[in-house]
């Protein structure tokens, strides 16, 4: 009887150890789950912080562009070529459908800023602008003459850096190329005297000759008339130049267009009266 008595208090003494193992196991565990559960929302919570962070971060970014961002996509100057050289790559954000190379915007307004202020470095007359493209020679020629800057559209006299015997010799310090392609005389001579270069570089241009770059597209009207708008009104603010500044939408051609506009329902009905 005491034996058997011996035995059944054994057995509830294992029961009460078990017991108390299983339940020290299941808070264990419970512990841990929590733990991780808490771990997880942690890391949630933080990623959602980043996040949110890096948005506000390039939502100031963005207030603070040269130009607001819309600007910058209505000029069409973050659209290349279907060419990318090895230099322009890093710049490049993606392919469109069609092929054509899209520039990042961040890193646009980023090239001009750095642009302008290496631009500002120089005198007026220590500078010449070289385009040769005919969409550039408009808003050219206006940053010409609000900056003082000399200019050279439609064609480029060759020699005139290099050669001294020439009676229009110009010695420069600083050139500023509309594009490597169609201005490879003025960048030739630029180089052969060892002067800085300031380059406005599409996706299909080679970048490594030049001290300083711009991209964006170099061949449409409303992308270069953005650019040289930037480059006028940083330049005069730097250097405390006090000019006139036509608006934006002067550079860009959208003010000739709407002007157009108006004026087209007169001619139409000039032309109905007379019968033409």
């Amino acid at each position: 009887m005491a034996l058997k008595k011996e035995k059944k208090s054994e057995e509830v003494e294992k029961k009460a150890e078990l017991e108390s193992i299983s339940e020290e196991k299941t808070l264990e565990e419970k512990k841990k789950k929590l733990l991780e559960k808490v771990k997880k929302l942690k890391e949630k919570i933080e990623e959602v912080t980043t996040e949110e962070l890096k948005e506000k971060v390039k939502l100031k970014k963005r207030e603070e562009m040269l130009v607001p961002l819309e600007e910058y996509v209505k000029s069409g100057i973050y659209i290349g070529t279907r060419v990318v050289t090895p230099d322009m790559r890093p710049f490049v954000y993606r392919r469109r459908a069609d092929g054509l190379a899209i520039f990042n915007t961040d890193l646009i307004d980023e090239k001009l800023r750095e642009a302008s202020k290496f631009l500002a470095q120089f005198a007026p007359e220590e500078i010449i602008l070289v385009c040769k493209r005919q969409a550039g020679w408009r808003v050219a020629e206006k940053f010409g003459e609000i900056t003082g800057i000399r200019v050279f559209t439609k064609k480029y006299p060759a020699g005139i850096l290099t050669n001294k015997q020439l009676p229009n010799f110009f010695e420069n310090e600083l050139t500023i190329i509309t594009d490597h392609w169609l201005d490879k005389n003025a960048l030739n001579d630029t180089l052969k005297v060892k002067k800085k270069i300031l380059m406005i570089c599409d996706t299909n241009n080679f970048s490594r000759q030049a001290n300083q770059i711009i991209i964006g597209n170099n061949k449409s009207e409303r992308s270069l008339g953005l650019i040289f708008y930037i480059l006028a009104r940083e330049y005069c603010k730097i250097r405390g130049i006090k000019k006139d500044i036509p608006e934006l939408s002067w550079w860009t051609g959208e003010m000739q267009e709407e002007a157009l506009k108006k004026i087209k329902p007169t001619i139409s009905k000039t032309k109905a009266e007379f019968g033409v």
